[in-house]
Order: structure tokens, then C-alpha cells, then sequence
């Protein structure tokens, strides 16, 4: 075993902390469309004003600086709408300085791969932990210089970090960057502006526990009335009292909508988010509110109805049913999506995928499901650490494992399934070299995802991946038994002789000849004229 890494222990995954629904605001007014574009863009002009303050702050950031940036919204907006503003702020703050910190990991792993890579000879081999020498003296040129480069990046990034700076675009930095390439985007620059506006917009309240119906900002009733508390230079604009709005629509949560409903009433705490689809033409709002952690289900009890062993690719998801022993039930499953298109059809396909996989392990009367826990966010995904493999670079890096957890463990959640974590070490590679073969036939082609399903799922079960073959005997009348159990090793009897079948200890004989060989007489004998009459032996010719 030198040379391979540890195998972390399988765990079950704690369920979802979040609740979010969404439902279409559908029939809006022109004047409803109106006031509410008016209100996103007033109040995003304040959302970036407050976020260049913070991020001018840096590491000098406090409490009191806080208060001081929440006092001065309050008076263009009001207290709540600059509570929501403030800690939009500090989220995206947050999100951006984890982002740099891993920017600068990623800068110094490709470093420290070029400058072990330059220090080898030309040509020179390497292995599959350590990469070798580079192949030519042109190439080798060539890295000196991208050395250099990423020596002079990491060093105005750790400047950046050391000095609190961050690097922030309200809208989207990607988006902002399309305004350039308009024509390589598809994009007129009218419907560019229109996608770039409502991406800087700001229209999401935070929830309050004991106020009426959960928000007082953005408030929707049980009968599905939205109003919208208005800023306070916007307030002519109101149609209800107290400087409120209220739309022309009602919503309905189809999806957790009982659940809403019970929090509404009970005045608790329920986020809004108004977005609005420029493609589309279309405004949703978004509910969100916050669950207590279920109390995770102990690994043995999940594991009483067997698991489905689950292996995450591009393409498609390759399940495989274990029974509690370990042993492949069944024929595999593969359950595919694309990841092309706009992001909303690939977020559908995804949850259709998992849909369709918890679905189908419901229907098996199987309790939990494991699945690898992987993280290419973290990985290296640089040409420095897979150098020429450029298909491959973009193969982990289409793969939605962030999307496909969120979104397992939250659709798991409703299912009653649990979700098992298991180290992702090796379970291609053994689950290819011991599972593949044998359960290859001419009816059934067993890929190399199917056979990783199966190692995930014994890795989760607590098994080792290799299969239990038969050990040698120590003659010809197989003194040491029949073996070849695939039964967990707490089973009783699994180390016993096979049970007897009932008939006679011959080959050429079916098993059921018992009863019918004792009345059935031959037609020839050997040896005996063919007109000598034959009478049979009352003998039985069983054991």
C-alpha cells in the first residue's frame, strides 16, 4: 500500500439549512412594472454606494463604521431597507475575499508545479504523482516566462489581500465584460443595457420574527397579496397606506406552500427577492426562510435497506443497487443531462436527473444513497497541473458538483433519503479493475462508471472494494469448502458447505429425478437381446 493515500471514512451528510421557493408575478401592470423598476434602481444606486464605502474600509471595517453606513442609508430609504442593503454588502465582501484567497492558491500550486518542471532536464519522465521534465527547449522557454508572469500576479494579489482590497462588480464581472463582445454574444446593446441594469437592481428584504406576516419591507399575505414598502423619495408613488404599493398580482407557492403559509400566519421570519428576467420579460419573486438542521441518521441505520452507489460524470449520473452485503442487485442505471444552454435549463436538468434517481431508489425500498465527495472548486484545474490535457481541464470544470450537492441534499431531504459522503480515492480505478469484467455479459455492457457506482457504494457499506474470490482448496475434494460468499462477515453460516439439493449425486441427472426415477423403467439394457423382457428392480436408484 506505499504510495496511496488515505481513505477518509464515510459520513452522512446533515440536510439543508435553507428553504427557498419561487413563483411568477404574473399579470403586472405597465404602472406595477413601472414602480418597481424605479424602486431596483434607486435602491441599487444606494446598494453601490455602500459597497464602495466597505470595501474602501478594508480591514478597518467595525461595528461603529457599520452603524455610521446604516444611519446614512436610513434617511434616503429607512431603516430596513438599509439593513438589507448593509448586509448584501457584507456578503458580497465575504464572497470576494474567500474568492481571492482561493485565487492565490491556485496561483501558488501552478508555481510550485512550473518551478519543479523547470529544475528537471529537458525530456526528463516523470510519474503519475510528479510530473518530469518539459518536452522540448522551446517549451521550456516558454514556462520561464509564464513563471514570471505568475510570480508577478501572485504578487499584486497578495499586495490586494494583505491591504483588504477586493475586486467586486454589482451586475456580474462576466457580464460586464460582454458589453465589449456584443456581437460574439448575440446581444444588440439595448438588450445588453436591459440585462446590465437589472443585474445591478436591488430588491430583497430581510425577514423579522414578530412582525406582521414575517417582513415589513417586502410583505406578501396569506391570500398571496404582494406589497412593497416604498423608499422615502419614492413615496408619492404609493396606492395603499403607510407608503406602501401594492401590485396588481397575487402569488401562490406551489412548491413547500403549506409550509409558507404556517410562517406567514404565524408572523415569522420570511425573506423576499423580486428578480426580474430580461429575457423573458418576466418577474418572479423568491421566498426564503431558515429550518432547523434535522438530526442526522445514524450510518448503520441508513445502511439497513442496502445503498445506491453513485457515480458523478459530465454527462449523465451512474447509479448501481447493493444489497446490505455488498453485492450488485439488479442492472445499472444511468440517468443523463446536458449542460448546455442558458443556466436555468441546466439547473433543470440536473434536478430532473435527481428526481429520476431518488425516484427510482424510493421504488427499491432503499433508504440511502452515497455519492463521492468531490470538489473541484478546490482542485487544480490549470494547464500547469494537467498540462496538456485540455479536454480533461474542461471536463471537471463543466462538472456541476457544487449545484449537484445543493441540490441532492435539499430533494433528498423531502425524500426521506439519506446522503453518504465517501472518499473519492481510487473508485474508478478499482471499481473498474475488479467489478467491470465480471459483471460484463453478452446481454449487458457494464461501463466503467457503472462499475465506480458499485466501489462508492461498498466503500459507503464499509466493505473493501475488491471482490471476495474462491481461495485455493487443499485437494481435489475441495477440503477447505465452498467460499465464494460475498456475505458480510458477521453472517452466520457464511463459512459453511453449500446446502444439499434434493435428487441424486449425479450430473447428467436434474435434481428433481428423486421421485420420478423409482417408478420409471429403462427401455434398454446393455448387453441384452432386444426381444428379452426387462422387469425392474425394486431397488431405488437414489441415495
Amino acid at each position: 500500500m506505499g504510495g496511496l493515500r488515505g481513505v477518509v471514512a464515510p459520513f452522512v451528510v446533515t440536510g439543508p439549512s435553507g428553504v427557498a421557493v419561487r413563483d411568477r408575478l404574473k399579470g403586472l401592470t405597465p404602472e406595477d412594472e413601472e414602480v418597481l423598476r424605479l424602486v431596483g434602481a434607486y435602491l441599487g444606486s444606494l446598494a453601490s454606494r455602500d459597497l464602495k464605502a466597505r470595501c474602501v474600509e478594508g480591514l478597518e471595517h467595525s461595528a461603529e463604521s457599520w452603524a455610521v453606513r446604516k444611519r446614512g442609508l436610513t434617511g434616503v430609504s429607512s431603516s430596513r431597507w438599509a439593513g438589507s442593503i448593509t448586509k448584501a454588502t457584507h456578503d458580497q465582501w465575504a464572497l470576494a475575499r474567500r474568492g481571492q484567497a482561493a485565487h492565490i492558491q491556485g496561483l501558488e500550486a501552478g508555481i510550485r508545479t512550473i518551478a519543479h518542471r523547470l529544475s528537471l532536464p529537458v525530456g526528463a519522465k516523470g510519474t503519475r504523482r510528479v510530473p518530469g521534465g518539459y518536452r522540448s527547449a522551446h517549451e521550456w522557454f516558454h514556462k520561464t516566462r509564464r513563471l514570471r508572469v505568475l510570480e508577478d500576479r501572485l504578487g499584486r494579489v497578495r499586495a490586494d489581500r494583505d491591504a483588504g482590497r477586493v475586486r467586486v462588480v454589482r451586475g456580474g464581472r462576466r457580464l460586464a465584460r460582454t458589453g465589449h463582445y456584443l456581437a460574439d454574444a448575440g446581444l444588440t446593446e439595448a438588450e445588453w443595457r436591459r440585462r446590465w441594469e437589472a443585474g445591478r437592481w436591488f430588491l430583497q428584504a430581510d425577514g423579522e420574527s414578530g412582525k406582521r406576516f414575517g417582513n415589513e419591507t417586502i410583505r406578501v399575505t396569506p391570500e398571496g397579496e404582494v406589497s412593497i414598502k416604498l423608499p422615502a423619495p419614492l413615496a408619492h408613488l404609493a396606492n395603499a397606506a403607510h407608503g406602501r404599493y401594492v401590485l396588481a398580482v397575487k402569488v401562490s407557492f406551489a412548491h413547500r406552500g403549506s409550509e409558507w403559509a404556517d410562517r406567514v400566519a404565524a408572523h415569522r421570519a420570511v425573506a423576499y427577492r423580486v428578480h426580474h428576467d430580461t429575457g423573458r420579460g418576466r418577474w418572479y419573486l423568491t421566498a426564503s426562510w431558515q429550518i432547523p438542521a434535522a438530526q442526522a441518521v445514524p450510518l448503520e441505520a441508513a445502511l439497513a435497506h442496502g445503498v445506491i452507489g453513485v457515480d458523478t460524470n459530465a454527462d449523465h449520473l451512474a447509479a448501481w443497487r447493493l444489497d446490505t452485503h455488498g453485492n450488485p442487485c439488479g442492472d445499472p442505471h444511468r440517468f443523463f443531462y446536458t449542460l448546455t444552454g442558458s443556466a436555468p435549463h441546466r439547473d433543470a436538468q440536473v434536478r430532473h436527473a435527481l428526481t429520476r434517481l431518488l425516484h427510482w431508489a424510493h421504488s427499491c425500498g432503499v433508504k440511502a444513497v452515497a455519492v463521492e465527495d468531490l470538489d473541484f472548486q478546490q482542485a487544480e484545474k490549470t494547464r500547469e497541473k494537467h498540462g496538456r490535457r485540455r479536454r480533461f481541464r474542461q471536463l471537471i470544470s463543466g462538472m456541476p458538483t457544487g449545484k449537484l450537492r445543493a441540490r441532492l441534499t435539499s430533494m433528498a431531504d423531502q425524500a426521506g433519503m439519506t446522503i453518504i459522503a465517501v472518499d473519492p480515492a481510487y473508485t474508478s480505478k478499482w471499481g473498474a479493475q475488479h467489478w467491470q469484467k465480471p459483471l460484463t455479459s453478452p446481454t449487458r455492457k457494464t461501463s466503467r462508471h457503472d462499475a465506480a457506482s458499485i466501489a462508492i457504494g461498498r466503500r459507503a457499506q464499509g466493505h473493501p472494494i475488491r471482490r471476495r474470490t474462491t481461495p485455493p482448496p487443499h485437494d481435489q475434494s475441495d477440503r477447505a469448502g465452498h467460499r465464494t460468499v460475498q456475505a458480510d462477515r458477521r453472517a452466520p453460516g457464511r463459512e459453511e458447505t453449500r446446502p444439499r439439493i434434493p435428487g441424486p449425486r449425479i450430473r447428467c441427472v436434474p435434481p428433481d429425478a428423486e421421485r420420478t426415477r423409482a417408478t420409471r423403467a429403462s427401455n434398454t439394457v446393455r448387453g441384452a437381446r432386444s426381444d428379452q423382457e426387462w422387469v425392474q428392480d425394486s431397488l431405488l436408484l437414489t441415495e
